[in-house]
Order: structure tokens, then C-alpha cells, then sequence
């Protein structure tokens, strides 16, 4: 049987756009033709249920986030309530812990409890978004990308790779690894993609793969693989962390090593949420995490009154903060 995913996908518009035809929503006349021609090709039949159900959406919307112990996440998670709640709605937050089995749970809550509408930083590329998409609510990607047509609000993630690197190149370290979380996350990939540029051009001899782990993106990541390339043969002299708790690990097994910044020179993409170092000693690659929030909840509350622009992804900038301890 058809879906309106089914026909959103034919008729080149988003879900959204065709819950508004069949809800009797303003529609333009060309999308509104080729929804309802899309239909009729698939043998398509609203569900008059869920179109009484849709209008009687609650003002809340949901939240799903991977880890909620993250600051990074809980000051995302603040300038989406800061904008909901000054436009009506409340926000119900929800911690997938990373596991799409979880997310899958709330994305169904989402649903019987007909919120308006979702934001998400999804678990893996493998989450499953088609359900909720098939009822017409809008749906914001943070964070993360996906492979579904929806808006989404994301950081410039490799240019945040090559900055950590060229900030300690500048420092004239040489020797840099790069310790990201999960690899199949593009978030993860995206800045070792940009460590791997800054470090090959500037150290070609340098045996970059010798150089890059992947682990969590927790402190027992960071702690784990610090210690692993501590052990290395020919440690590095040097490391880029790609999340704000794998540098917290990494700077724990550093100082317990002796080797505290700029013995060893440390990045951090994302702001340090503690750490016993002086701040000045880590070069910090800062990420606008509540602007993220700000801006993703602004999108879904334009697309829940009504907006029908095609999906679009803002690219959210970051800012270079240098050490300022000499070596």
C-alpha cells in the first residue's frame, strides 16, 4: 500500500507538502497538481484518521538527541527550548544513547502523541526516519546528516579538522594524531577528513594512517585510544580530538603521563567542558551548539506553520581558538 512517503517521493515534494494538499492546506497550484496526480498513479488513499489526528497535533515537539551527558548536546538542547517555548510550544527531550533501537521507541512516541513535529541528531546511518515522515510531520536533522530529504542544521565539520591541525602545525608540531568517535558518523569522518588534508599537505613523509583512531565519543574513548598511541613505537607528539569528551579523556592519560600541554600539543574540536588545564594551554576549535538548537527549532516551527520551501542544510561556522602556551 502507498504511503504519503510514497508520494512525496513521485511527486518531488516533501511529505509535508502533500499532508497539506490532502488536509486542505494553502498549497501552490503546481505542487498541488503533481501531489494529487502522484496519488492518483499510486493508487493513494489519506488516511481520514490520522488527517483528524495530524489537526490535533499537541504543541510539543520532540527532541532526540544520542547522549544527553554531553554539554555539547544540553546546550543544543537549551536554544531549542528558548525558541519553542517563546512561540507556545513545550519540548520534550529524549536520549537515544546512540542506539537506533531507542530512537526508534521515541520517534513512535513521537507519533502516538501526536507532537508537531521533530528535531534529531540521529544514532547512526542506519536510523530509521520513514515512519514519522509518512505521517507529514516535519522532521529537522541536527548535528548529523542523513540520507532523507528533510532540513537539517549542521557544522562545517571538516573545515573544523583542518583548523585543530594547521593550529598545531603553526605550533610546529609535526607528529598529530587524530582520535574521532564512531567512524560510520559522518560527524566523526568528516573531521578526520579535514585532519588528514592539513597533515598531509603540511607533513607528506608523515605515515597519517599510523596516526588515526576511531573510538567513542566519550572520555573512555579519548582515554583509551590516548593510551594506545602513547604506546606507539614513535608516539605522536601531538593529537587532535574530535569531540569536546574525547578531549577530556585524552588530556587525563596525558597528564597522568607527565605530558601535559605543550609537552604533547592537544586540539579540541568543541569547548572543554572541564578539564584541570589552563585553558590557554589547548588550542580549542569552538562549535556553535546553541545557535544549532536556535536554528533547528526555528526551521521545524516555520515548517510546522506552513513553510513549503525545498529542504535546505545550513552550515553552521566555527571559531579558532589557539593555545597560547609556548612549547
Amino acid at each position: 500500500m502507498a504511503t504519503i512517503y510514497d508520494v512525496a517521493r513521485l511527486a518531488g515534494v516533501s511529505p509535508a507538502t502533500v499532508s497539506r494538499v490532502f488536509n486542505g492546506t494553502s498549497v501552490s497550484v503546481e505542487k498541488s497538481a503533481a501531489v494529487r496526480d502522484a496519488a492518483a498513479q499510486l493508487n493513494f488513499v489519506p488516511n481520514r484518521t490520522a488527517r483528524t489526528l495530524r489537526r490535533q497535533s499537541s504543541e510539543v515537539i520532540g527532541l532526540i538527541i544520542p547522549d544527553i551527558e554531553n554539554p555539547y548536546f544540553t546546550e543544543m538542547a537549551r536554544g531549542v527550548e528558548d525558541v519553542a517555548s517563546e512561540a507556545g510550544y513545550s519540548v520534550v527531550l529524549c536520549n537515544s544513547d546512540a542506539q537506533t533501537d531507542k530512537e526508534a521507541t521515541y520517534l513512535q512516541i513521537a507519533m502516538s502523541e501526536n507532537m508537531s513535529g521533530v528535531i534529531i541528531a540521529t544514532a547512526s546511518e542506519e536510523s530509521d526516519l520513514a515512519p514519522i515522515l509518512a505521517t507529514g510531520r516535519p522532521l529537522v536533522a541536527v548535528d548529523r546528516s542523513t540520507t532523507y530529504d528533510i532540513d537539517g542544521v549542521v557544522m562545517a565539520n571538516r573545515a573544523a579538522g583542518t583548523s585543530a591541525t594547521r593550529a598545531l602545525i603553526d605550533e610546529g608540531y609535526q607528529r598529530i594524531a587524530y582520535i574521532g568517535g564512531p567512524e560510520h558518523i559522518d560527524t566523526a569522518a568528516e573531521r578526520a577528513a579535514g585532519w588528514r588534508d592539513a597533515l598531509t599537505r603540511a607533513q607528506p613523509d608523515v605515515d597519517v594512517d599510523a596516526l588515526l583512531r576511531f573510538a567513542t565519543f566519550r572520555v573512555d574513548g579519548g582515554r583509551e585510544v590516548m593510551e594506545e598511541l602513547l604506546a606507539l613505537p614513535e608516539p605522536p607528539d601531538a593529537v587532535v580530538a574530535g569531540n569536546n569528551l574525547i578531549g577530556v579523556g585524552a588530556i587525563q592519560v596525558l597528564t597522568e603521563h607527565g605530558l601535559t600541554p605543550p609537552k604533547v600539543g592537544v586540539a579540541v574540536i568543541g569547548s572543554l567542558p572541564f578539564t584541570t588545564l589552563s585553558p590557554s594551554a589547548v588550542t580549542v576549535v569552538r562549535l556553535p551548539a546553541r545557535h544549532m538548537g536556535v536554528t533547528a527549532a526555528k526551521m521545524l516551527l516555520g515548517r510546522i506553520a506552513g513553510d513549503d520551501q525545498p529542504p535546505r542544510t545550513v552550515v553552521l561556522r566555527n571559531e579558532l581558538q589557539a593555545a597560547s602556551v609556548a612549547r
